[in-house]
């Protein structure tokens, strides 16, 4: 039992201990910044977003089915995780820059939220030009709900996300449930179906303006579209 005593043996296997530690932390890191364990997204048809029941959130709200946002001239519907992030509020300034573009296309611009928590929606009202909506029962974060906990924070995408967004001047806070992910869709007016669907995989994975604006430009007019039937 001699070996007990030797001070290189301890060193050895104090050793070993930090380096299986480090090895693990590295394996973990190796997993967490791959699409392994991500939930997996479910495309959403039209028929599912056409029977959501959304709100208004003014004095007086009235309940209406979602299919009224795109019924006649299509949409651009961003689909927030929280109001208060400021990776939100990031992408939420995106969308709106292309607000002229798609005034000019007749492509009205909105959001939807999960939840109202204080003044949170007004908030985010200065970064977003279009009129947001309760979908108290999230129908447009599914069919199937994504969600992302503390794993997102071992991405190193998140990480570049989180500084790209503080560089641009982007501030929030905390409130409200935010591990539910978000999306964009552009719905073509009547039935002519989703032409864009983008799933955030990632805080901070924002849709490209490009491809929105490109999709609103196939939006047909609603009297096109009924000829078509």
């Amino acid at each position: 039992m001699s070996f007990l005593q030797d001070p290189g043996f301890f060193a050895m296997g104090v050793w070993s201990i930090g380096a299986g530690a480090l090895g693990a932390v590295a394996v973990a890191l190796l997993l967490a910044n791959t699409d392994m364990f991500l939930s997996k997204s479910e495309e959403a048809t039209l028929e599912y977003l056409e029977d959501v029941d959304l709100k208004t959130l003014g004095k007086e709200p009235r309940t209406f089915k979602a299919k009224e946002l795109w019924e006649k001239n299509g949409a651009v519907i961003m689909a927030v995780r929280r109001p208060g992030c400021f990776l939100c509020r990031e992408e939420a300034a995106d969308l709106s820059s292309l607000k002229p573009q798609l005034d000019e296309l007749g492509v009205p611009l909105y959001a939807v939220v999960k939840e109202q928590v204080g003044t949170e929606v007004k908030d985010f009202q200065p970064y977003f030009k279009g009129e947001v909506f309760l979908d108290s029962q999230k129908k447009f974060y599914g069919p199937q709900r994504r969600k992302l906990l503390f794993m997102g924070f071992m991405r190193l995408g998140v990480w570049y996300n989180f500084f790209r967004a503080w560089s641009g001047g982007f501030s929030g806070n905390l409130k409200g449930e935010g591990v539910i992910l978000g999306g964009v869709f552009v719905v073509g007016s009547g039935k002519q179906g989703i032409l864009l669907e983008h799933r955030e995989k990632e805080f901070g994975d924002k849709v490209n303006p490009l491809s929105v604006l490109e999709a609103a430009k196939k939006v047909k007019p609603r009297s096109l579209t009924s000829e078509n039937k």
